[in-house]
């Protein structure tokens, strides 16, 4: 039993190699690109709305309040890159009910590159909001002692994102191929249904977690107010 869809290689010259994590990827991403074109083309802005308008926006609004709740005060500069990670990580994670399928989340490869893209993400964002040397200036806070510590937790925190992404999903998968091979009826049906609620909540907390890094980044430190003594206390 292959652990990881990496080991599936489908063609390969040199180091090249190209593997079923890279052919799913790029086919979930022509889907949710196909997807999001059609059920877009028509939308309006008055009178009766389509059910699908309906579900969109429900989604839509939903992703614009978590992210909200994050601390990030305007959502929709954050919407498109949050809520691309989201619906990708939970497309990945819904489509396990696919016979022969897995999810490339289940790949290092994959969750790296995702946590790859936060890492970049939260000082573009930063440095939007506060400038190059704000930003910088956030790295020694609350002194300079704090540099090489602010330094180490910023690339640790990114590893920490894509071996838990990792981790989560392809500990379901597993488990599903080895209770189809003990009992192959029952179990894989109760673990399908449990790996698709844990690869929504993995979906969740992955892009909670990076909504945090970047408002983390982007809040803008208040100057501190210097206390006015009263006339009756300079008296």
């Amino acid at each position: 039993m292959n652990l990881t869809s990496d080991q599936l290689i489908f063609w390969q010259h040199g180091f090249l190699k190209l593997n079923q994590t890279i052919v799913t990827t790029w086919a979930m991403m022509l889907v949710m690109a196909l997807g999001a074109t059609l059920l877009t083309r028509r939308l309006v802005t008055e009178g009766k709305i389509s059910r699908w308008q309906g579900a969109l926006e429900i989604i839509i609004t939903t992703l614009e309040a978590q992210i909200k709740d994050v601390g990030l005060a305007e959502p929709r500069r954050y919407l498109a890159f949050l809520g691309t990670l989201f619906l990708f990580v939970a497309t990945c994670a819904l489509c396990i009910i696919i016979p022969g399928y897995k999810p490339p989340t289940e790949s290092l490869s994959t969750t790296a590159a995702l946590a790859l893209c936060v890492f970049i993400a939260v000082p573009l964002y930063g440095i939007r909001e506060q400038g190059v040397g704000g930003y910088l200036k956030t790295y020694t806070q609350p002194t300079i002692i704090m540099l090489p510590f602010n330094i180490i937790s910023e690339l640790s925190r990114t590893l920490a994102l894509a071996v838990r992404l990792f981790g989560n999903m392809m500990s379901g998968v597993m488990i599903v191929g080895i209770l189809l091979t003990i009992t192959p009826f029952l179990f894989p049906i109760v673990m399908t249904a449990l790996g698709l609620l844990t690869g929504m909540v993995q979906a969740y907390i992955f892009t909670i977690l990076a909504g945090v890094y970047i408002a983390a980044a982007t809040l803008v430190p208040k100057p501190q107010s210097v206390p006015v003594p009263s006339p009756k206390a300079a008296s």
